[in-house]
């Protein structure tokens, strides 16, 4: 069974704002780089073994994969001919490591025309200009990391269970959380938009057609501890009043969601059972509010080795 650190956040709230802008930074250079997927899927990161990683980034000559480690507490820099940067993790400021990262790109010889200031963040302050001291507790960034780990396996279960579109789990560096989401599949009411420091096209596109999302953040933003969310676009009629599990889970009506603390998960007897009941209800509650046709959407959870079965 995969271990569920402690992660309170007045331990993590420094390290973990460091982290969303540097995370930020990296992110512009992948969203520079790779072409556009729906829902913005091209930009995000996803949990590794060691951290969190974009993957490979096209490039020419050469593609680039970059990773946060958390073990060994560095940024690495691979291409694809064979080369390896690093920049170590420790106490900085987000302008620091923005010059940083930005220098040893182009060591690399890879583009540095990136957008240098960050995204849904009220009153965003370009990078450069973030020049207070900036804290990384390496115990902190690695709770946060096995913590991923935990439910970054919960989140891909669940994903099993569903026939129609589905986003893989990944880790978006502007709401700094991991997601994942499944669609009716009908197209959705335009998104009024008005998400601070993010253009409304990106918004609308992300929200093109109905969906069912759950996540995982690490705090801040109106809720001052680690929280699982669910919530539905557009948001059905009833949604908030539909019964959903573990008993600790409620609806936030000022954010219109559902959330559950990470430490009534963390804390369960079988803390899996407890994750994975809180994104199957609320999925149910936004299916069935929203009248999803559930026959042709649902399956049962996959198992290794067996393939899902075909009348």
């Amino acid at each position: 069974m995969t271990a569920w650190p402690d992660i309170p956040y007045a331990r993590w709230k420094d390290t973990g704002a460091s982290l969303h802008m540097w995370s930020q930074i990296v992110g512009k250079f992948r969203l520079a780089q790779t072409p556009w997927i729906n829902h913005s899927w091209q930009a995000t990161f996803y949990v590794t073994g060691r951290g969190l990683g974009t993957s490979l980034i096209p490039g020419s000559p050469a593609g680039y994969d970059i990773a946060f480690d958390f073990l060994d507490h560095q940024l690495t820099v691979d291409t694809t001919d064979g080369r390896r940067e690093t920049l170590a993790l420790e106490p900085m400021s987000v302008a620091d490591f923005h010059s940083r990262l930005l220098a040893l790109l182009g060591k690399l010889g890879a583009p540095t025309d990136i957008h240098h200031a960050p995204n849904e963040v009220p009153e965003p302050i370009p990078f450069r200009q973030q020049t207070d001291p900036g804290a990384y507790d390496p115990a902190a960034a690695q709770d946060f990391w096995r913590a991923l780990l935990a439910i970054d396996g919960v989140f891909k279960q669940f994903r099993t269970g569903f026939l129609g579109k589905v986003s893989p789990v990944h880790f978006f560096w502007g709401s700094f959380d991991l997601a994942v989401t499944r669609f009716s599949g009908r197209p959705a009411p335009l998104h009024p938009g008005g998400f601070p420091a993010l253009p409304d096209t990106v918004t609308r596109e992300a929200y093109s057609h109905e969906v069912s999302s759950a996540g995982f953040w690490p705090g801040g933003g109106g809720i001052e501890e680690p929280a699982f969310y669910a919530y539905a676009y557009p948001v059905p009629e009833g949604f908030g009043d539909m019964p959903v599990r573990p008993a600790e889970a409620y609806f936030h009506k000022e954010l219109g969601e559902f959330v559950l603390p990470y430490d009534a998960v963390r804390k369960a007897a079988d803390p899996e059972t407890a994750l994975l009941a809180f994104l199957q209800s609320t999925y149910e509650a936004a299916a069935e509010r929203g009248a999803w046709d559930r026959a042709a959407l649902d399956c049962p959870l996959g198992q290794p080795r067996i393939p899902r079965a075909v009348a």
